[in-house]
């Protein structure tokens, strides 16, 4: 299989790579040069802010829509190196990976976080994380990685249009420094507590 020996390799190629594991006969895109006039490596254009069922909840002002740089990627108004397209979502590689092979998978209508993203929305793009992980580590020569949600400011969400990080690690990569901090045991006397308190939510929830 194709790999990537090192991260000098340049984003064009890297692509090819990639792309070159989600196509089942292993062939990789046409070069630039040899594209149909207009085909580029960028995402191709989608109705941004249109899930095709109408839905509304959860979607910000088309102001808001229109600045995110996510949407602008979408409707073909930036730049990006998509790895993969459908209906519902997109796969590209983060433009400042934390390691080689960090990819985005993003929603193509504009929710601003998780708990407001449609759960047919979710479904879809979960279903993609195996096909698309495996890919991603096969390229990269890696045999794990993490799946990242930052969902809020406090949780590290940078850009407010609900996306899945697939990182690729390694061993001894030591990305995550609280991969060493010792835990401690949870607490019987608060789980009592925090379990109805979250129960009584779930059940709130479904009223």
């Amino acid at each position: 299989a194709t790999t990537l020996p090192t991260p000098k390799m340049s984003p064009p190629r890297r692509l090819a790579v990639l792309c070159s594991h989600l196509r089942p006969d292993g062939a990789e895109p046409p070069a630039e040069n040899e594209r149909p006039a207009g085909q580029q490596t960028v995402i191709s254009a989608s109705p941004c802010g249109d899930d095709g069922r109408g839905a509304v909840a959860g979607r910000v002002g088309d102001r808001e829509a229109e600045s995110c740089v996510f949407c602008r990627i979408i409707r073909d108004e930036a730049p990006a190196f998509k790895l993969y397209e459908d209906d519902v979502c997109i796969c590209i590689l983060d433009s400042h990976p934390l390691a080689l092979g960090h990819s985005l998978i993003i929603p193509k209508c504009h929710f601003s976080s998780m708990e407001v993203t449609p759960p047919h929305v979710i479904a879809a793009m979960c279903s993609k994380v195996p096909f698309l992980s495996n890919a991603i580590m096969k390229a990269t020569d890696c045999d794990a990685f993490n799946l990242v949600v930052n969902n809020g400011e406090a949780a590290g969400q940078v850009i407010f249009h609900t996306h899945f990080h697939i990182i690729p690690r390694r061993s001894g990569d030591k990305l995550w420094p609280t991969e060493s901090f010792r835990r401690s045991s949870i607490e019987p006397n608060e789980t009592s507590s925090l379990i109805s308190c979250i129960k009584e939510q779930l059940d709130s929830s479904e009223d």
